[in-house]
């Protein structure tokens, strides 16, 4: 066996690979850089889980980052059991191939109680106090002391929220460089997040100097993993899910439910809280792809029709678009909307925003029913934003009830770049970089041959079977 480094660096693109990212343009020289043929929607968790199983959302059921779980009658984002993935996994289908194979997954979704030999997530304490502390999951549980007497505490809040930016993928790639030190996995799986965020704020603009300094310092981390890597005898994949592109505002889409009377919500103190098992329909928005759920199928046809009458929205897809996209699973809404290519929608479902629930103007990715980018930004009615959330913190330390309302619910518009949707220029789109030109495609690289594509790049060459290669892998996964 060959032993592989996998490095998942969010949001790179063709075009972001070039002057600023002189290591990622090595590796490419020296191998290939090849475009990716990903899945809609092209979210975090839906493309990590088809890069891992080789299955459409449709075959292992992580349809967006959140759904409708009907049975719960509740709506669930980012959660982590690798249990919701269906499907065997790739380092499962190395272990059937090769039973000395290891795998180290850092950082990817979905990462408690899986197979993986050693694993490390985020995963924040929640005292009872309504505290939330930064810290992390690992698998085997030893593993979270030696990182943080190694690293310190794994810096939360610089992986999501307004604060967020390169700290976190600094941590998380010194806890992968540690891990291959120490550990020596047959594949390693590491996730370096921080390009998401300035693509998300500024759009993907390569002449603005923060997305330019971004770039650089990804890439710095990226030469470090990959110097690791060659020192090692490891060969070395890059990369991401989905490309993010410009956009102008968001798609209120269940507010249109609404004013339509088919969202139900309910009174909590005079705030708004979603009533999903009482709606006759409402939107589980995702970046720029929505599930939309129908609590009767005789009414799906004249949602169906408000949808597509609604400005920003590019199409409505039924039971034939889904399964002819790979996303007809019993997790789907009834009906999946996609936004126009300059638009995302957002999951706001009160008509006034004195009604809005308090976590809406919060970094709360667990209680909100959609995804919230607007989260990556202060308020910027707030006229020292850092001092308001300093003082805020303060009082939590001194165990004060304080809540952290620091994000604007006024202004879609600071949303400046989103994903989801397929892009429609490769160069604006998810790449796969191989330090072995070999073993690459002639053209793109399909999502749902990426785990063949790493297994290849770990059996390729092995004195057992020389021939071993995708096909193989593919129909023995199936």
């Amino acid at each position: 066996m060959q032993k592989t480094l996998v490095i998942l660096v969010v949001g790179l693109t063709p075009q972001l690979v070039g002057e600023h990212t002189p290591a990622l343009k090595r590796l490419s020289a020296r191998g290939g850089l090849r475009p990716l043929n990903t899945v809609t929607p092209a979210v975090t968790c839906s493309v990590q889980a088809t890069l891992l199983t080789g299955l459409p959302p449709s075959g292992h059921g992580a349809v967006a980052n959140g759904w409708y779980f009907q049975d719960l009658a509740e709506v669930w984002f980012w959660r982590q059991s690798n249990r919701l993935v269906a499907g065997e996994k790739i380092w499962e289908t190395g272990k059937r191939r090769n039973p000395g194979f290891t795998c180290a997954k850092m950082f990817w979704w979905y990462n408690m109680y899986s197979t993986a030999d050693w694993s490390a997530t985020p995963r924040p304490m929640y005292p009872a106090d309504g505290r939330k502390l930064p810290d992390h999951y690992t698998y085997p549980a030893d593993l979270h002391d030696e990182l943080d007497a190694k690293l310190g505490t794994f810096p939360l809040f610089t992986f999501w929220g307004p604060m967020a930016d390169i700290t976190s993928s600094r941590w998380i790639s010194d806890a992968t460089r540690h891990v291959m030190e120490t550990r020596d996995p047959t594949l390693t799986l590491s996730y370096l997040p921080h390009l998401d965020y300035n693509l998300q704020r500024l759009g993907p603009d390569l002449s603005h100097p923060e997305l330019q300094r971004d770039l650089q310092d990804v890439d710095a981390l990226c030469g470090e993993l990959i110097d690791a890597a060659d020192r090692e005898g490891r060969r070395v994949i890059v990369v991401s899910e989905y490309g993010i592109t410009p956009v102008r505002d968001a798609v209120h889409i269940n507010r249109a439910l609404r004013e339509a009377g088919l969202v139900a919500v309910r009174r909590e103190k005079e705030r708004e809280q979603l009533d999903a098992g009482a709606s006759r329909a409402f939107a589980v928005a995702d970046h720029q792809v929505a599930h939309v759920y129908v609590s009767d199928p005789a009414e799906i046809p004249s949602v169906r029709a408000l949808l597509e009458a609604l400005d920003g929205v590019e199409a409505v897809w039924g039971e034939n678009e889904k399964r002819d996209n790979g996303l007809d699973h019993p997790n789907s809404g009834a009906l999946v909307a996609i936004a126009e290519p300059d638009r995302w929608f957002s999951y706001y479902y009160w008509l006034d925003d004195v009604r809005a629930p308090d976590y809406a103007r919060t970094v709360d990715i667990h209680r909100k029913p959609g995804y919230d980018p607007v989260e990556l930004f202060f308020d910027p009615a707030l006229k020292s934003p850092k001092l308001s959330a300093g003082w805020r913190l303060a009082k939590r330390k001194l165990g004060m009830r304080q809540l952290l309302d620091v994000i604007s619910l006024k202004d879609t518009t600071l949303v400046k770049g989103a994903h989801g949707r397929l892009t429609d220029d490769p160069d604006m789109g998810p790449l796969v970089i191989s330090s072995e030109a070999g073993l690459l495609p002639e053209g793109p690289v399909e999502a749902t041959d990426f785990k063949a594509l790493v297994l290849a790049h770990v059996f390729e060459g092995d004195d057992e079977d020389t021939a071993y290669r995708r096909t193989a892998i593919d129909n023995a996964s199936a």
